[in-house]
């Protein structure tokens, strides 16, 4: 079959990647919500700083289990709208319940009911990109469905909105406002988004999924996911306790520069790119971090106004630009096309499992040991030793090589 043939026109494309970047969106607001909220929810239930960090671990844990088992089932099935509805409504539900906690039982095992609803979403939104939008603008696709919405609603609008939400209404309040925008886009995928056609079967392969490791460049990869996305997630469960506890900044001001964090993310995912494209993935990947550590200084040692320390958050947070570049680029650039999958599955799944489930409960209990300024130093120590390994990345942009290729020959 002619599988071109089959495609949905441009129209219908731009609907389906603006559908799945919305919903993607949506899923990161809900995943925000608890930290942003942390400190209305923290002096009610009694949480000790550990168990806001196991509050963080256990949703990254269950996210990461759905992400790697929803998206082999959507294949299986065959039917990835119902799916992604189903993932859509589920996490939604969640969102409600976690307003009924009373517990720190109750909000762990709403979070983790929450991370097996939403780890779904990418891998089925990708496989959905992958079948419906054309060869030549799938890359671009791909970007705005993972980083646009997420950055936007889940970094910059989560905060803002939900604090003073919660500041009028409760954080309880709060929650169940989260959970509405995802009943509306699960049933407008319903509604204006058709069954993707099946993606062409892969040929087997005996080779082990472990061997993409033998390559440098997807083994480092790995390991800067790990130390980033720890980073990442560090910042987001403490951060705002910091802001608050520690600096004494109002909850408004915690969210508006939060928010800050939201702006500067959804920028970096297209501007860092393409710096990338023209200076290299090497040298991008070293410099970003090094500038990232200004964000956790900063919180720390700034004694100006807060529209200063907004600019220090906003430059500090570089560093996400550089996540497609080690999550999806350069692995991608580095191995044999018939390798891409399994290695881009390896980097996003060591970041999210040693990452997003360990990093946040060490913090936490590093925390409770020695205050809140202490996840800010590991954030520290976890940005400079994601620019050490950096360094050992061999370079995949194209114009990179052929510049060094074009200096060979002359």
């Amino acid at each position: 079959m002619n599988r071109s043939a089959t495609r949905l026109s441009g129209g219908r494309q731009a609907l389906l990647v603006a559908l799945l970047s919305l919903n993607f969106g949506i899923v990161f607001f809900d995943r925000q919500a608890t930290n942003f909220l942390m400190p209305f929810i923290q002096p009610e239930l009694g949480l000790t700083n550990t168990q806001v960090g196991n509050i963080a671990s256990a949703l990254s844990f269950s996210w990461a289990l759905a992400a790697f088992g929803v998206g082999r089932l959507s294949d299986t099935m065959g039917n990835r709208k119902l799916l992604l509805v189903g993932s859509t409504l589920a996490f939604s539900a969640c969102s409600f319940l976690t307003g009924l906690a009373q517990s720190f039982a109750m909000l762990l095992g709403m979070r983790l009911l929450m991370g097996l609803a939403e780890g779904g979403v990418m891998p089925i939104s990708h496989a959905m990109v992958a079948s419906e939008v054309s060869p030549e603008r799938r890359g671009l696709a791909q970007g705005i469905a993972q980083n646009f919405g997420s950055n936007l609603l889940g970094s910059f609008v989560a905060p803002v909105l939900l604090v003073a939400f919660a500041q009028h209404f409760g954080w309880r309040g709060a929650f169940y406002l989260a959970g509405i925008p995802g009943i509306v886009s699960g049933l407008a995928i319903w509604f204006l988004i058709d069954e993707p056609q099946a993606l062409p079967a892969q040929s087997e392969t005996r080779e082990s999924p472990l061997a993409v490791l033998r390559d440098r460049n997807v083994l480092l990869c790995c390991l800067m996911a790990i130390v980033l996305v720890s980073y990442l997630v560090i910042c987001w469960a403490f951060m705002p306790l910091y802001l608050t506890r520690v600096r004494g900044l109002d909850p408004a001001t915690m969210g508006w520069l939060m928010g800050v964090l939201g702006i500067s993310a959804t920028l970096g995912s297209f501007l860092t790119a393409g710096l990338s494209d023209l200076a290299g993935r090497r040298p991008v990947m070293v410099i970003m971090p090094i500038i990232s550590l200004i964000l956790p200084l900063g919180a720390m040692y700034w004694t100006g106004s807060t529209w200063g320390l907004a600019v220090i958050f906003f430059f500090g947070w570089a560093l996400n630009g550089v996540f497609p570049l080690f999550m999806a680029t350069v692995p991608s650039e580095s191995v044999p096309p018939r390798q891409v999958a399994t290695a881009l599955g390896l980097c996003m799944g060591t970041g999210e499992v040693l990452g997003g489930v360990l990093a946040p409960s060490l913090a936490g209990m590093a925390a409770d040991a020695h205050g809140l300024t202490a996840p800010l130093w590991i954030m520290t120590g976890l940005t400079l030793l994601g620019a050490v390994l950096a360094l050992g990345l061999r370079e995949t942009a194209p114009r990179s090589l052929a510049r060094r290729a074009a200096m060979v020959t002359e």
